[in-house]
């Protein structure tokens, strides 16, 4: 294994990740045979076999689930290595290595687009994944930095709160409570809900604000898609409760519409969530500044609310304590 080199190992890690040459050349923007070519030198060095196909499907021997787990962790060791020059280049020269979930990948571009015009040097890594799978990639150092609504309690993180995260009840615009105003919870019970699966933070939101009656709710359709919950509701499949972000292009067509139902917005929080341990690149410290001083009013601008500035108001007022250990 002295000969190994560290390219052969990125490429193991992302084949044995994928478990599909195909795939892993895609992600590394190399030709297949390429990756087929370190895969094969890694195992001459190795001396063993690290895959084996079986029909059309590649398997990771026991040798290279062994061989997976050290290569995290030379890989991760590089990377920390790298991070900690960092601390000596200053701001303009690090990776700003971030994840968020599907819920703000609709305005979270607009907020990296704000920070790179002030940091126009700096390189930025942006992960979109399932709320698991941000919090697995936080825990095996693979992200710097994650921002969600719901703090993980598996590893132990400082999460600090910037900016509100409203969800709203939707329909179609012919829906019989369209344009009712001051619609009661109880009403919303004679009609099926979409929603998104068990687990997710929007799930978690829906059993916070309904609290003993979500039990009445009555949950037709429960997807991994968010997409797919706005279009059920525009075939007419139901209502949702829904992140207001995730629906800015439906309102302004005219596609959806928000209902006025009492107590809504159901109001939670956005979170900068990183590693308590974690020393954390200038590149990164200076984003979370700017999530601080700019995230409220720019995630504002992609409330689809007729009184936005109402979110931003309630976040203000609710924001003393910013800084949590989880």
């Amino acid at each position: 294994m002295r000969h190994a080199t560290l390219r052969q190992l990125k490429v193991f890690e992302t084949v044995a990740r994928r478990l599909s040459f195909s795939r892993a050349a895609e992600e590394l923007h190399l030709s297949q045979p390429a990756v087929s070519t370190q895969i094969r030198q890694l195992e001459n060095h190795a001396g063993v076999p690290l895959f084996e196909q079986l029909g059309k499907k590649i398997y990771l021997t026991q040798a290279g689930e062994t061989m997976l787990k050290h290569c995290r962790l030379i890989i991760n060791q590089f990377r920390e290595a790298e991070e900690a020059m960092d601390v000596f280049k200053g701001v303009s020269s690090g990776t700003l290595n971030v994840g968020v979930n599907s819920a703000a990948d609709y305005f979270f571009p607009h907020i990296l687009a704000e920070f790179k015009n002030q940091v126009e040097q700096a390189k930025i890594q942006l992960t979109v994944v399932n709320r698991d799978s941000l919090v697995q990639k936080l825990s095996d150092n693979e992200i710097d930095l994650i921002i969600m609504c719901r703090p993980p309690h598996e590893i132990e993180v400082i999460a600090e709160k910037f900016a509100p995260h409203p969800y709203v009840i939707i329909a179609r615009p012919d829906h019989p409570l369209a344009n009712k105003k001051n619609i009661a919870l109880e009403e919303l019970f004679d009609y099926p809900f979409i929603t998104r699966e068990t687990g997710s933070d929007t799930r978690d939101a829906i059993s916070e604000k309904f609290k003993d009656q979500v039990t009445n709710l009555d949950i037709a359709l429960a997807v991994q898609s968010t997409e797919t919950i706005k279009q059920a509701v525009r075939s007419g499949m139901g209502l949702a409760f829904i992140s207001a972000f995730n629906i800015n292009l439906e309102i302004e067509l005219n596609h959806l519409t928000i209902l006025d139902v009492a107590g809504f917005p159901a109001m939670r929080h956005w979170y900068i969530i990183y590693r308590k341990e974690k020393l954390l690149p200038p590149i990164t410290q200076a984003f979370i500044g700017f999530l601080h001083e700019r995230g409220a009013t720019l995630i504002n601008d992609f409330t689809p609310l007729k009184r936005a500035n109402v979110v931003t108001d309630l976040f203000l007022e609710n924001s003393l304590s910013v800084s949590e250990t989880f």
